[in-house]
């Protein structure tokens, strides 16, 4: 059975992100001390005695705000309130009751959900008490007080949040849904690849560069089979970077990439590929991820019949270290060769998780070895003995040796590539772990 979703709800600045990350055990939301800081929403699973649920936390809701920004995170807001089987409703003790708290309360009661009503930043249950009872005139409910930032109340109003489920699973099998990072610098159209994908507006999507601050989790379907799309804060060289903010989206990012099986990197087309994009494309191939290049906006390019070659040439020169990486040219614009993303997601999916027989890589490593003689140092000579696979994600092999000085980088990339020569492993990286054996053994 699925999990309840609870969306955290509520004026900006009332601590709403300070709650979720303190039941979510880990800082997955931006926390900052003034208003609208919380640009998106997250999503995390939650833990309370026998009970899972999924907590999404939410832009702060502005109801009369003309603000570009603040008007997004509304809808964003109202669609976690759509989404949500609870409604967490979060107010303020020290700012006291707000015309704009009214206002939420209406359009939350408009949802026909259940919500509760917490009151937070109640530091002190003795002498603030008085103030809590303040809000009983929102007319939904008795209010929860509790201190995020300390974690005061937390088992009453848990106590209380669960209540509201209905068929709760007590037990959930580890989610084995691939699990796609969308990558890349700011503005390159990562949130409208999502979008475009979904067929709704899930993450915000806006001309301000470095709108979608935190990582997302969103699940997708195709071809019958289910994935996790990670849409991701873009990567900034470091001299764009003056607010604090912009260095949690760069952590975000690699955490980002480091739980995801593979990363689309998204580039754009009318910039080409830059210094940047191979930053980003080495934090993935460093981590042994699959990595498909999607070439963003090429119905943008003006083309003619060398304009595919040209760009192709061109990443493969920037991005030399990833030969292996897939590449597809795509427009989130008019939806062109979207439809194309999950096949290769797919086949390099595949790839991640290919074995091979023993005794074929051994084949495939005395026939190298016959055309092009191992290197030698001093009058020794590498001999390798024995070749095997030991995992997957990213497929991993051990060779032993006699010597391990004696295996040079350039003669492991001969072997790699030999062993791609037969077997593609199209979009996946290979791990070379070398072994000493002593010659008797």
């Amino acid at each position: 059975m699925s999990r309840p979703i609870v969306a955290i709800v509520g004026r900006p600045n009332v601590g709403k992100s300070t709650l979720f990350n303190a039941l979510a055990g880990e800082r997955i939301s931006i926390v900052k001390d003034y208003p609208g800081v919380t640009r998106d929403r997250i999503y995390a699973d939650v833990t309370w005695l026998n009970t899972q649920f999924t907590m999404i936390d939410t832009g702060g809701i502005e109801p009369d705000s003309k603000d570009q920004m603040l008007t997004y995170m509304r809808e964003q807001a109202e669609i976690a309130i759509d989404t949500a089987d609870v409604i967490l409703f979060l107010v303020d003790v020290r700012q006291g009751l707000v015309d704009a708290d009214s206002k939420v309360a209406d359009m939350l009661r408009r949802s026909n959900k259940p919500i509760l009503l917490v009151v937070n930043k109640v530091d002190n249950f003795e002498n603030l008490m008085p103030d809590v009872y303040e809000f009983y005139n929102l007319g939904i409910g008795e209010p929860h007080p509790i201190s995020a930032s300390s974690k005061l109340g937390f088992g009453d109003m848990l106590d209380e949040l669960v209540k509201h489920f209905n068929n709760v699973s007590d037990t959930e099998e580890e989610d084995e849904r691939p699990r796609i990072a969308i990558v890349g610098k700011p503005n390159v159209g990562k949130s409208s690849i999502i979008n475009k994908l979904l067929g709704e507006n899930r993450v915000i999507v806006s001309d301000v560069a470095g709108t979608t601050r935190d990582a997302i989790d969103t699940p997708i379907k195709r071809n019958n089979k289910e994935y996790i799309l990670i849409d991701t804060a873009g990567l900034r060289r470091k001299s764009k970077i003056k607010e604090e903010l912009e260095r949690f989206s760069i952590i975000r990012t690699v955490a980002a990439v480091e739980k995801a099986d593979i990363v689309v990197l998204v580039i754009d087309a009318s910039e080409g590929v830059t210094e940047q994009d191979a930053k980003i494309a080495g934090i993935a191939h460093d981590r042994g991820k699959g990595i498909v290049i999607a070439v963003n906006k090429w119905d943008l390019v003006n083309k003619d019949n060398n304009t595919v070659k040209k760009y192709t040439l061109d990443i493969r020169n920037v991005l030399s270290f990833i030969p292996y990486a897939e590449i597809i040219f795509i427009s989130a614009e008019t939806g062109q060769r979207l439809h194309r993303l999950f096949e290769i997601i797919e086949v390099v999916i595949q790839n991640q998780n290919l074995r091979i027989a023993t005794g074929v890589l051994n084949e495939i490593m005395a026939e190298a070895t016959a055309l092009q003689q191992p290197p030698t140092d001093k009058g020794k000579r590498l001999r390798l003995y024995y070749i095997t696979q030991v995992s997957v994600k990213p497929p991993t092999f051990v060779i032993f040796v006699n010597d391990k000085k004696l295996m040079h980088f350039s003669y492991t990339r001969y072997l790699e590539n030999k062993i791609r020569e037969a077997f593609g492993f199209a979009g996946t990286s290979l791990k070379f772990i070398i072994r000493e054996r002593k010659e008797n053994e």
